[in-house]
């Protein structure tokens, strides 16, 4: 129930031939399967021998079904340019796995599955089975799944420590007189997985131990010939931009952060310095909710995947030492991206309630709002879309009933029955879903703008994250829990890179994010001397 948000109930059903049964369901998340097997004696039967109808004892798990959909959309990443299979690198079997013909059961040693599916293993043997070879390389899925996940159980140093180990130690590649050849048919494969590591989780790189690890392998991999060289210096060069555009952007945000305190702070010194207002900077909907969509992708682009696994912090119970986080949480992006929704909230509650404002300036600014609102809605902007209606149902904007009393509501009550939060959101996963097909056939940019409620996307991860144990009883990986994660947040990639068509408006930009904004409690303040 924590999981899929649905009950099930098995009672009254005459146990007699009937042991096992499975029910499909399809939550709001994604398909699960429900396992009931019954337990205990069996019932009691009348004398004519018909089966006793009486509540059964079952025993219940949920699983989800084994397809390759689930693993569809991951992120992936480019091979490597072509020149490296020209130079006699066969890339024709390089992503099969050797289990994929694998029975249920244990395939390699440490690794269990179940239709041809990895479900669960030992640390030791999923790191193994991320490390290329002559004849192997993991599947994207795998990679992915593996390294966003990998971190609940160990530091992203420590992993990538043991990657660089296997590399050398399990390929020779320590060896002085390791075959030339030899080396060329790996480097590709291991240099591969490098760059799907730095491009996907590029913040990892911020630890100045990984990227030492990183260069070390590297170099190893580049010796002697000028085409790794090159491929190598290219992927540090992408990382490094990487990284340098990122603490640009955080250096941006403390510099913005500080200009709105500042205005705040002139404002409660001199309440009188009101002089301008969101109308007055901006009176068209359309203009501001494309703005909106600006500043909501662009903060979007930078939240690393890694964050909403950093977000569901905990101690690993085979580790007595340490927070699996404790020293690694390189980024903030992710709660400055919900810090965002809830200035947005309280700036459209602060601009209603402004003292400045009469019953009619008042109600012009609700309904443009709302068009607002439903401007943000259209283009597919749901996280602007209710952070606007937080802020028009905060108690000092909802108390105003005689402003209310003068605004045509029909539009906002239509955009209020679209994120009713009642049937588990379903109002909006239902948008939302159309939303999301409509950017997977779109033929435009502006079609492909997907941003989700975020607040919801976290709380949707977070049930899931929840709702089953990261180890299996016997101390293995539960893997099947985290290709679930993998998907939700993959699709989330694909949300967040999409880049905005719309041309910016710097003096509406600057309002949006710097303009003055109260706490709740100060919005009631100036109530006092204009009645609502």
């Amino acid at each position: 129930n924590k999981l899929s948000g649905i009950k099930l109930s098995l009672s009254a059903i005459p146990s007699r031939g009937i042991s096992h049964i499975v029910i499909t369901v399809r939550s709001p998340f994604s398909l699960f399967c429900f396992h009931f097997q019954q337990y205990g004696s069996p019932d009691p039967v009348t004398p004519m021998g018909d089966p006793v109808l009486q509540p059964l004892h079952w025993c219940v798990c949920v699983s989800k079904p084994s397809s390759s959909s689930s693993q569809d959309n991951m992120p992936q990443t480019p091979l490597l340019t072509g020149m490296l299979v020209s130079r006699g690198y066969n890339n024709k079997n390089l992503y099969q796995s050797p289990n994929q013909t694998k029975e249920e059961g244990y395939g390699n040693a440490g690794l269990c599955y179940r239709d041809n599916a990895l479900v669960s293993g030992s640390l030791e043997a999923l790191i193994h089975h991320l490390v290329p070879s002559m004849d192997y390389y993991p599947d994207m899925t795998y990679s992915f799944t593996f390294l966003l996940s990998s971190r609940l159980f160990i530091h992203p140093y420590e992993l990538m420590s043991k990657v660089c180990h296997l590399c050398v130690e399990q390929q020779r590649l320590s060896d002085p007189q390791a075959d030339k050849i030899r080396i060329r048919k790996l480097a590709p494969r291991i240099l591969q997985l490098l760059q799907e590591w730095t491009e996907t989780f590029p913040y990892d790189y911020r630890d100045e131990r990984m990227m030492r690890s990183l260069k070390e392998l590297t170099q190893r991999m580049a010796s002697g010939d000028e085409l790794y060289r090159k491929v190598v210096h290219q992927m540090i060069q992408v990382l490094i931009r990487k990284l340098t555009t990122l603490s640009q952007y955080e250096e941006a945000l403390v510099k913005v952060n500080a200009t709105a305190t500042d205005r705040l702070t002139v404002l409660k010194a001199k309440p009188q310095a009101i002089q301008r207002d969101m109308l007055s900077v901006c009176n068209d909907p359309f203009t501001v909710a494309q703005q909106l969509t600006h500043i909501e992708l662009e903060r979007l682009s930078y939240i690393g995947p890694e964050e909403f696994i950093q977000a569901f912090e905990k101690k690993d119970p085979l580790d007595n030492d340490k927070s699996c986080f404790s020293d690694h949480k390189k980024t903030s992006n992710l709660e400055a991206y919900v810090e965002w929704f809830n200035r947005l909230s309280f700036m459209v509650a602060t601009e209603i309630c402004m003292p400045v404002k009469k019953k009619k300036q008042r109600a012009r600014v609700m309904e443009f709002f709302i068009d607002v609102a439903r401007e943000c809605f259209n283009i597919g902007n749901f996280n602007s879309l209710m952070a606007i209606i937080s802020g028009m149902n905060m108690s000092p904007v909802s108390r105003l009933k005689k402003t209310w009393s003068k605004v045509k509501t029909d539009k906002f009550d239509i955009l209020e029955l679209q994120m009713d939060p009642s049937g588990n959101f379903y109002n909006y996963r239902t948008a939302f879903r159309g939303a999301t097909q409509r950017s997977r056939t779109a033929n435009s940019t502006r079609e492909k703008i997907v941003i989700p409620f975020f607040s919801l996307l976290i709380k949707d991860i977070y049930f899931l994250n929840e709702g089953c144990s990261n180890r299996m009883q016997n101390g293995h990986v539960n893997f099947e829990k985290f290709w679930e994660m993998a998907k939700q947040v993959s699709e989330f990639m694909v949300w967040k890179k999409v880049e905005c068509p719309f041309e910016k408006d710097r003096k509406i930009l600057q309002y949006l994010l710097t303009a003055p904004v109260f706490s709740e409690d100060s919005m009631y303040t100036p109530q006092k001397t204009s009645p609502p």
